[in-house]
């Protein structure tokens, strides 16, 4: 594919809007959002958006201001999104609620231990079915895999924490006192 100058020349005006303006839209998605962690990424993300829109937006009388209105309608979004994870969460909690009397906390920490020693995916497999009670089904929907590897990762992650941990695994695993 042949550049031509105009395509240059857009290339450049953007990298030039870049440099101008990327600090101010991470700012401004720090300042919305209350997350540090997530700035960077809504300006990326902004200045993406912007880039593939760019021969409209370079020609509108304010880019940085349509920048910022991208900013905030991405910041917009992603509070949203917390907001309704976080009520999900407490729905899900209120509704599988467990009370322990009185966990054994120095299992409780042997088990939350042995589980970061595990890879990501045998671990969430083992915390979705054990810790959440969600079938081997519904597991697999959960992590993108099938239900074929939700066995095998659980089984292999089970035996792995049997020699970690010896009998207390299945115990505390089933009796659902390492999440107190």
């Amino acid at each position: 594919m042949r550049r031509t100058s105009a395509d240059g020349d857009a290339a450049a005006e953007f990298h030039d809007f870049f440099e101008r303006h990327y600090a101010e839209l991470a700012r401004l998605a720090h300042l919305l959002t209350g997350e540090a962690d997530a700035a960077d990424d809504l300006a990326a993300d902004a200045l993406l958006a912007l880039w593939h829109r760019w021969d409209r937006v370079r020609a509108a009388e304010h880019p940085a201001a349509y920048a910022r209105g991208v900013v905030a309608n991405l910041a917009r979004s992603r509070i949203r999104s917390a907001v309704r994870e976080r009520r999900r969460i407490a729905l899900f909690w209120s509704q599988h609620a467990t009370h322990t009397d009185d966990p054994d906390i120095p299992s409780v920490v042997d088990v939350q231990g042995a589980l970061r020693t595990l890879p990501f995916r045998k671990r969430a497999c083992v915390v979705l079915r054990h810790a959440f009670d969600l079938s081997e089904r519904d597991t697999a929907l959960s992590l993108g895999i099938s239900v074929g590897t939700v066995k095998s990762q659980t089984s292999k992650a089970m035996a792995q924490l049997e020699r970690l941990l010896g009998g207390r695994a299945a115990t505390h695993l089933m009796g659902k006192t390492w999440t107190s």
